[in-house]
């Protein structure tokens, strides 16, 4: 029951605060932590191997951390471990900051070409600099669809699988695979274990959460299209959110970007090139709640069961 409710306040707390930016953060700490280690480890002979002892050695040592923290508390109140669990689900949820940030994405770019890029380059990792409008809103929609997936379907997973230490050590996972895991020639080798690991992680949450999205709609037979066109995706997981939501609004995800000065070519996912709208949007927006809402209704009622 205390799990349950932990839940509930940490989910409520993202809906209505989304992320704390003046408070301090996990996510931060994490990100300094394998800023540090790349820094020193990223250079020389082995690089792949320092980038494997890097990941598993943070990854583990977060679980290990937030699980000896949590038996601590646990033994002074079980209220005080409900609400720094709460807490810490709450920092772990990333569903409401980036629904506001695409709002603004498709806000800037009616304004003009130049905001929009300015815009969405908060929340992507492509080059920004020669997107047209209708990139800027399509790239914005494809992070709003694999952020489902990253930041909240499968916090979620981890969370009912292995409790608040096992969703803090899925986001140090989540985190290293944006920063290091690029197959750019700095990062190649040392964040190859990076990348492989997050694959793994994500797997069954990047399924879950398109089909979460296809239920959110009724519309069933969208799954067909869903799995035809999610394994088209460079990566093995991101696909398979993308391709739910371009069979939702059909519209065509995909192709040719640029990322730290070298071009990718990406698969299409769907055929309707057609122009993407502020209610596309919308309608993305609806939809991601509405898997969201069932996602936190499922690992509710595995706690309580």
């Amino acid at each position: 029951m205390n799990n349950a409710i932990a839940l509930l306040i940490g989910w409520v707390l993202d809906l209505f605060a989304g992320d704390p930016a003046r408070l301090p953060h996990p996510v931060v700490w994490f990100g300094k932590a394998i800023a540090a280690c790349e820094h020193r480890l990223n250079k020389g002979r082995r690089r792949m191997l320092k980038g494997a002892l890097t990941s598993v050695t943070l990854v583990l040592t977060t679980f290990a951390a937030t699980y000896f923290l949590r038996q601590q508390l646990c033994l002074v109140s079980d209220l005080l471990c409900m609400v720094v669990d709460a807490i810490l689900i709450f920092y772990c949820l990333a569903g409401t900051t980036l629904i506001r940030e695409v709002r603004q994405v498709f806000l800037a770019v009616d304004r003009s070409l130049e905001a929009g890029r300015t815009q969405v380059a908060r929340i992507v990792g492509r080059d920004t600099s020669q997107l047209s409008a209708q990139e800027v809103r399509t790239a914005a929609l494809e992070t709003l669809a694999e952020n489902l997936s990253d930041g909240v379907i499968a916090p979620l997973f981890w969370l009912a699988l292995l409790g608040v230490p096992g969703m803090l050590a899925y986001k140090m996972v989540n985190t290293l695979d944006s920063m290091i895991g690029y197959k750019t020639e700095r990062y190649r080798d040392y964040g190859c274990w990076a990348a492989h690991i997050d694959d793994v992680a994500n797997y069954i949450p990047a399924r879950l959460t398109a089909f979460l999205m296809v239920i959110a709609t009724g519309r069933l037979s969208l799954w067909r299209f869903v799995w035809r066109n999610g394994r088209r995706h460079a990566s093995p997981n991101s696909g398979y959110p993308e391709a739910a939501l371009a069979g939702i609004l059909d519209c065509r995800f995909g192709g040719p970007h640029y990322y730290f000065g070298q071009l990718f070519d990406k698969p299409y996912i769907g055929e309707n090139d057609r122009q993407l709208t502020t209610a596309d949007m919308k309608t993305a927006v609806r939809v991601n709640r509405a898997a969201e809402v069932l996602a936190v209704a499922l690992t509710a009622l595995r706690f309580l069961l």
